[in-house]
């Protein structure tokens, strides 16, 4: 048998199954988070965020143009990039995998039996297989991220180095070394995640070189690894820029000569010592230092596709994160600036006590003619400091969780062995151990379980089912036994990748330590440098695939320890296919039918048409604030790909607060006009006017806001407040602002229709919500006092209220957005009742807004799944309103359109609240069929889920899962109340009945 076609052979047909299953199940359009971005970025090759993507974005739009012109296509090109990309990971894996085991097993002298190629191909399918079927990273696989690549460059960087070794001997063996730092050079274009696997590398080289270490020699190569890394990671991407920034700032400011005069002297500089360096140690014969200097060349000439940004940013495309179009805006785009810094080895906690700040460094921005002053890098300085500080941040939400997941009172002070549990538990219990655990023990569903308590369910990886109740399924409620991402796979995975971790060990320890050194640097080192808060917008699982990309080689060789340990009494022959068909079946094959229904996204768009309705429900010409990740970024992807409502200017408040983001809506973008801004660039650049702070000067009446605006930007003195330092800030004198309005302006841009003449307001008084004034609201004030209504005002209704800056009152819902309307405040309606504009919103629910196929799709997302409370809201909302001002025909028919896009299933435990109010409306429609159907399904629902969680507490002599408990009850409770007001007394006893034998299961454990 020909081993070496047997193995080529196997690995195309692993990439093969690999790349049919992703586009199989492939997102069809634009998906949620990054992903808009990406698209939106690398069709018109703009600039994304921090730190940058330059390979990927080259790579997508090449992928682009297999859509031949078809814009509805280019986004699912983009995604066939990152299925491909995926399968050419597994395809390296199953060589990585396959190298490994032949290395292991067979001796240079020996001649391969049939046998043991069975059991090397074996392991190779299995190893790979089980990381192509992964949860993590077959969900990165199916959308146009980086992630997909990013592994691809590991995958090939790992073969890479074993390639060098199996042929270190050889005289051109180094070609190969060569090779993997130009790809991890390149993989620095795509994330830098890519960068932890140096120290493995470094390993294989001293372990080839060195095949009789000893520890002190070991010791001694792991600390060389770890400045290895550091120099790439700071030394070559980022003190290497701040290097040429300050050459540039010195030949400008000091010498006098052009903008990027200083960076082209440095360049020359790097590549003189480069060929200095080469040239030297070839003349020398220095092999060691030709290698390093070689090695360097190419990691920076692989760096260097970052160019690409620079040249893109001079263009000012519309999206143009940071304008990296100098030095110091580059220096602050790799340095990753705006996500700020978070302490390490030694720092303070959230109970430490600010006392000073200290300046850390200066700032620069491009001026007209040099570099200027953009004001001082600058730190707190803390009472005390710990070790280890896990713990640290000062944010209300953040303290709040430390304090109820660690069961602390308001006067405890975390001590070091306190940031430590903290580490071990959540950090890497709850946010590694558990996605670490949804890959290869199982999962019980797709709801967020960042939040979870210490009740060490990231074990069995599917919270909160017990250990014991794995194999018991007949308790288990709706929401998970109706969830695609409940995933069985009886620990199987992790079984079979710990017998292939000790066989390993047992076999090579060399090898088998070098793939744990890359497993813990690309798992839990990341969790403790990344140090990240609690309560993140999404599950970060995707950041840790490199540790479970090692655990795969573990599991394929899995299949020689079933070999040499279950089947030892039988041939070698029997053996090797006995455990490799076994191995198979009780991972990538249970792995895959588990898999692949919460993996499919072949029928759903959510994403796609949530954007879509952002736009459309806009009226011409409308400016769209929006702030977060969802409501953004497939947003731009609509825009800057498909060009749908290129007229409307979609504005990020998150990024508002950059003056170079403020620099971009002052220019035409697309078919939108400038914005009405008329402050001045010197008036918001960098370190100017960043913060302003209110200072109550007693002012009772409401002041203009043009008149507030003049305070803000003036230069007088007297209109500043006088800092600690002696420097001088502007300020907000009042809270209390008002915006005149002319009711002929108003009526005359169509703002308000002529039949709504009598209900505008004369002005729109209201008190700003906040105690500051950041750079972009500054702008906000400018837009809402030079608009003059001439432009449509919204704000996305998924934004945190304070970014309304205390406008509720004139905000009103028409769906996804909320109009800016100056409108009298209804005295009737309460402070928390959301504002509704009928008519616009009946338009846009019932002929406007498409659904995303939420109805019908096979699987649906977290977010997605979301968004069906969300659209159920909307429908609730408005229909409460069309009762109650007696539109009973028009509230019909958008029940009817609310069955026809709603599912039939509850997604999760808001969308069963969510239609509690629903089913109040049917029956004041006198719909009782439908308001009874619906009202018992959720009340069997609950019903279910409530049992079964009396059943875990009773188990566990705990009160399971309490908020759910209380909310669940709640609504049962009121579903009582509800029957009985609408004399549905038969339902109503029923469903009482059921609440009072549940409320006395809970009441030993006071549920309330």
């Amino acid at each position: 048998m020909n081993y070496s076609k047997i193995n080529t052979i196997t690995g195309w047909l692993c990439f093969s199954i690999a790349a049919i299953t992703y586009i199989l199940t492939l997102d069809q359009s634009v998906s949620f988070w990054d992903c808009g971005e990406f698209i939106a970025s690398a069709f018109r090759m703009q600039v994304v965020h921090q730190p940058g993507a330059p390979i990927v974005s080259m790579i997508q739009r090449l992928f682009s143009t297999l859509a031949l012109g078809d814009k509805n296509m280019i986004a699912y090109f983009m995604n066939v990039s990152s299925a491909l990309a995926s399968a050419g990971t597994i395809l390296f894996l199953f060589w990585t995998i396959t190298a490994l085991a032949k290395k292991t097993i067979i001796k240079k002298i020996e001649e391969i039996t049939s046998a043991q190629i069975i059991s090397i191909i074996g392991a190779g399918l299995v190893g790979a297989l089980a990381y192509a079927f992964s949860d993590s990273f077959w969900f990165s696989a199916v959308e146009a991220e980086v992630y997909a690549m990013s592994s691809l460059c590991t995958a090939i960087v790992f073969w890479g180095i074993l390639k060098w070794e199996s042929i270190a001997d050889e005289p051109e063996a180094d070609r190969w070394l060569l090779f993997v730092a130009y790809i991890m050079g390149l993989s620095i274009g795509v994330h830098l995640l890519n960068l932890l696997a140096i120290p493995a590398l470094i390993f294989v080289y001293y372990f080839k070189k060195n095949p009789n270490p000893n520890w002190k020699s070991i010791l001694k190569v792991f600390m060389i690894s770890i400045l290895a890394l550091a120099f790439v990671q700071f030394g070559i991407i980022q003190y290497m820029i701040s290097f040429a920034a300050n050459f540039d700032y010195f030949f400008v400011n000091t010498i006098g000569l052009g903008f990027g005069s200083g960076i082209l002297f440095f360049a020359v500089l790097v590549i003189g010592a480069l060929v200095y360096g080469v040239l030297y140690s070839i003349r020398k014969h220095k092999k060691g230092l030709n290698l390093i200097m070689l090695f360097t060349t190419l990691l920076i000439f692989g760096y260097s596709s970052f160019a690409v940004l620079i040249i893109r940013a001079h263009a000012k495309p519309n999206l143009n994160n940071t304008d990296p179009e100098n030095a110091f805006n580059f220096l602050s785009y790799v340095n990753r600036s705006q996500y700020g810094d978070r302490p390490l080895l030694y720092g303070e906690n959230y109970t430490s006590e600010k006392i000073d700040i200290k300046e850390t460094g200066q700032l620069y921005r491009k001026g007209k003619d040099k570099y200027e002053s953009a004001g001082t890098k600058s730190e707190y300085v803390f009472a005390d400091k710990t070790l280890a500080p896990r713990m640290y941040s000062d944010k209300a939400e953040h303290i709040n969780f430390y304090k109820n997941y660690m069961g602390f009172d308001d006067a405890h002070q975390p001590t070091l062995a306190d940031n430590l549990s903290y580490m071990f538990s959540f950090q890497t219990g709850q946010m590694y151990m558990r996605y670490f655990m949804w890959n290869f023990a199982g999962r019980q569903d797709n709801e967020d379980g960042q939040l979870g308590g210490r009740n060490g369910a990231w074990l069995s990886g599917i919270k909160p089912i017990d250990a014991v109740r794995l194999g018991n399924q007949t308790n288990l409620p709706p929401s998970i036994t109706e969830n695609k991402a409940y995933n069985r796979f009886f620990f199987l995975p992790l079984i079979i990748g710990l017998i292939g971790a000790v066989w390993h060990f047992k076999r090579n320890q060399k090898d088998a330590g070098i793939i744990g050194l890359l497993f813990v640097f690309t798992g839990v080192a990341i969790v403790i440098y990344l140090n990240s808060v609690p309560i993140e917008p999404r599950e970060r699982d995707y950041a840790y695939v490199g540790s479970f990309y090692a655990f795969a080689i573990w599991i394929g060789l899995g299949v020689f320890g079933l070999k040499d340990w279950i089947f030892q009494k039988l041939s070698p022959a029997k053996a090797s296919v006995l455990a490799s068909v076994l191995a198979v079946l009780a991972v990538p094959v249970l792995m895959a039918t588990q898999g692949w229904d919460d993996h499919d996204r072949s029928d759903s768009h959510v994403a796609h048409d949530m954007a879509v309705n952002y736009l459309e429900s806009c009226a011409p010409n409308a400016i769209l604030f929006t702030y977060g990740d969802n409501d953004t970024y497939p947003v731009w992807y609509a825009q800057e790909v498909e060009n749908v409502r290129p007229d409307v200017r979609v504005v990020n408040l998150s990024l508002f607060t950059a003056d170079w983001y403020i620099d971009g809506l002052k220019r035409k973008q697309n078919q939108s006009e400038p914005l009405p801004l008329t402050i001045k660039p010197e008036q918001y650049v960098a370190g100017t006017r960043d913060v302003m702070y209110y200072q109550d000067f007693k002012i009772a009446q409401h002041v203009e806001l043009k008149d507030i605006l003049e305070v803000l930007l003036s230069e007088n003195d007297q209109d500043k407040a006088t800092m600690s330092d002696g420097s001088k800030y502007n300020i907000l004198p009042t809270k209390n602002l008002k915006l005149t309005v002319n009711p002929k302006q108003v009526l005359d841009t169509g703002t308000v229709p002529k039949e709504d003449a009598g209900k505008i307001a004369y002005s729109m008084e209201w008190t700003y919500a906040g105690n500051y004034v950041s750079k972009g609201t500054l702008a906000l004030f400018d837009i809402l006092t030079h608009n003059n209504w001439e432009r449509p005002i919204y704000f996305t209704n998924t934004m945190p209220k304070d970014q309304y800056i205390g406008l509720d009152k004139y905000l009103y819902t028409e769906g996804m957005n909320k109009r800016l309307l100056p409108l009298k405040p209804d005295s009737a309606v309460s402070e928390n009742e959301e504002l509704i504009n009928p008519k616009p919103m009946f338009n846009n629910l019932m002929k406007v807004y498409a659904y995303g196929n939420i109805k019908n799709a096979n699987h649906l997302d977290r977010q997605s799944a979301d968004d069906v409370t969300y659209v159920s809201n909307m429908f609730g909302g408005l229909l409460t309103k069309l009762i109650d001002e007696g539109k009973i025909n028009e509230g019909k028919e958008l029940v009817n359109k609310y069955f026809q896009v709603i599912p039939n299933r509850f997604y999760t435990m808001r969308h069963v609240v969510s239609t509690f109010y629903v089913t109040e409306s049917l029956y004041r429609l006198k719909d009782l069929n439908q308001a009874n159907a619906l009202i018992s399904k959720s009340a069997e629902h609950i019903n279910k889920e409530l049992t079964y969680l009396a059943d875990v507490s009773e188990s566990k002599n705990q009160l399971a899962s309490e908020q759910n408990v209380r909310i669940y009850l709640t609504y049962l409770a009121q579903m009582v109340k509800l029957t009985q007001t609408f004399k549905q007394y038969e339902l109503s006893k029923k469903i009482e009945n059921q609440y009072n034998g549940l409320i006395n299961r809970f009441t030993p454990f006071a549920a309330g």
